[in-house]
């Protein structure tokens, strides 16, 4: 047998390029580069790194005889490595063999029939993988299967400099290339049922800006790349756009509004804001993280991948990881996290989607309560963005309140944001005005009987017209939020105070009772 190798030759070939990889056998790893080389007709490893490493080989039975691409005759090849775990970008894993042979140059050789079997889209000016093939997704991706040493080899740096010592061994929680993979198959799959007789319809193709063409191509490549999405020929196509963020950088988003219109819902319920922190009592420390790529660690039900597909300027896309937009992905992410924590929720923690909040009487029990957690979720496949989490706290910010061992408080940044707020100048307007205020209701006393004369305006019967009570009750409002108080955890223990009113406009209720602190009566 002739094989033809360019990687034996003092230069690369033209369709060559290095490709950072881990080789894992037995209990060893080793981190090197391997040369992705068309032109040659097998896979190599220098000899000498195979002794150096000590890697089993075996003899071959018939020597093969090997040229290099100029013609030269090169010794033949009479060894081989036996199987070795092969890891490259996008967590790519593989088991195979390396003929053996003098290649200091190239301490490893991928060749055609590499290329050939996994189909990859080669970036050749950066090095890397851009894409996979689909036979590749299936069986060569992996996420949570990876041992912590290749995760952290295909790591990005992450920054754990605010993660407690006690939670180091666990910094794979933490990894950022895991939750980046594509996960597997599992019962939580999220399926789209569409209504008898439907099908997804073909959104517009959105034009983009200069600055949102450079996004759309990181965010296509980058996903590609770790086969959250695939090339499609689905008949569906969603609109592709992007909106800005606060810190002025591109969000990525699909318009599945019609994708959505004909989904059958899936009806598991979100948890009741009203009793998030009932269970807070006595809670001295509190810990909160926020889950890494949560949608995208939910895998699209096979078979459906298609109704997610989406149209960009670039191509044709699908979804094979739950993507955000989609009307059923918050049901199927709660359930999931609910299982995955099922015996801790409400005993030490409380879930809400991606966010996780964890309350203790003291710091021995937290940690202990901390490291459950966090291991629970490694073992499910389900990553923590660390630069986001705050750990050990006496106060944290969590969905849009600031728990402390003293109580419940709006976020100063949301009350800046009322006190801030212009006098609405349109019904659409008002109510979105509304909609946020009313989130903090349970905070203003009096609330319905306040906002009655903006209530009123927001109905389409009567005319727009902002008067001097509205702005009065706008204005009253406002100074509410300012003045508003800090609700404490209900006590079972401790007696209660209940004051009811009724008026022409509403109906309402105070829950008290006297905080062990200032002895002072607080709403619950």
């Amino acid at each position: 047998m002739r094989l033809l190798s360019g990687g034996v030759s003092t230069e690369k070939t033209s369709s060559s390029t290095l490709l950072p990889v881990r080789l894992r056998w037995a209990t060893h790893t080793h981190d090197t580069q391997a040369l992705l080389d068309s032109g040659a007709e097998g896979n190599f490893m220098d000899f000498k790194l195979a002794h150096r490493l000590q890697i089993p080989i075996t003899s071959l039975t018939h020597k093969i005889s090997v040229n290099a691409l100029n013609g030269q005759e090169l010794p033949n090849i009479s060894h081989t490595t036996g199987p070795i775990t092969l890891i490259t970008s996008g967590n790519h894993t593989e088991t195979l063999s390396f003929l053996l042979m003098d290649s200091p140059l190239a301490p490893l050789v991928l060749g055609h029939p590499w290329l050939t079997q996994h189909n990859p889209r080669v970036d050749w000016g950066r090095n890397s993988i851009s894409m996979w093939s689909n036979k590749c997704l299936e069986s060569c991706l992996v996420s949570a299967c990876l041992s912590v040493s290749d995760s952290v080899f295909l790591e990005e740096a992450v920054d754990l400099s605010n993660v407690p010592v006690e939670y180091l061994d666990l910094k794979e929680v933490f990894s950022k290339s895991r939750a980046a993979s594509l996960p597997p198959h599992r019962p939580y799959d999220c399926a789209i049922e569409l209504l008898p007789g439907e099908s997804p319809p073909k959104g517009k193709l959105y034009s983009l800006s200069v600055p949102e063409r450079e996004a759309m191509e990181r965010y296509i490549s980058d996903s590609l790349a770790s086969g959250f999405i695939r090339p499609s020929s689905s008949p569906a196509g969603a609109g592709f756009f992007f909106v800005g963020k606060k810190d002025g950088s591109l969000r990525p988003c699909i318009d599945y509004r019609g994708l959505n219109n004909i989904t059958v819902k899936n009806t598991y319920p979100l948890p009741l804001m009203s009793s998030a922190f009932e269970r807070l009592q006595g809670a001295s420390v509190f810990t909160k993280l926020d889950l890494r790529n949560a949608y995208h660690l939910v895998r699209i039900r096979g078979g459906g991948e298609w109704k997610t597909a989406f149209n960009t300027p670039r191509g044709h896309f699908e979804y094979l990881v739950m993507p955000f937009g989609l009307s059923n992905s918050p049901a199927v992410f709660q359930a999931l996290v609910n299982d995955v924590l099922r015996d801790m929720i409400d005993q030490f923690i409380y879930v809400y989607l991606d966010d996780i909040l964890i309350f203790s009487s003291s710091l021995q029990e937290h940690v202990q309560h901390v490291r459950r957690v966090l291991q629970r979720l490694l073992e499910n496949g389900l990553f923590v963005k660390a630069e986001k989490c705050i750990f050990h706290a006496q106060s944290v910010p969590f969905l849009g309140y600031i728990v402390s061992t003293e109580g419940i408080r709006m976020d100063p940044d949301k009350v800046k944001a009322v006190v801030d707020w212009p006098s609405p100048d349109s019904r659409k307007a008002l109510q979105r005005f509304l909609g946020f205020a009313n989130f903090y209701r349970r905070f203003i006393r009096n609330f319905s009987q306040i906002v009655a004369p903006l209530t009123a305006l927001t109905s389409p019967r009567i005319m727009f017209r902002w008067s001097d009570t509205a702005e009065a009750a706008f204005a009253k409002l406002k100074s509410r939020f300012v003045s508003a108080p800090i609700l404490i955890a209900p006590d079972p223990s401790r007696q209660f105070v209940v004051e009811v009113d009724a008026s022409e406009v509403g109906v309402g209720a105070v829950l008290s009772q006297r905080s062990s602190s200032d002895n002072k009566m607080h709403p619950c």
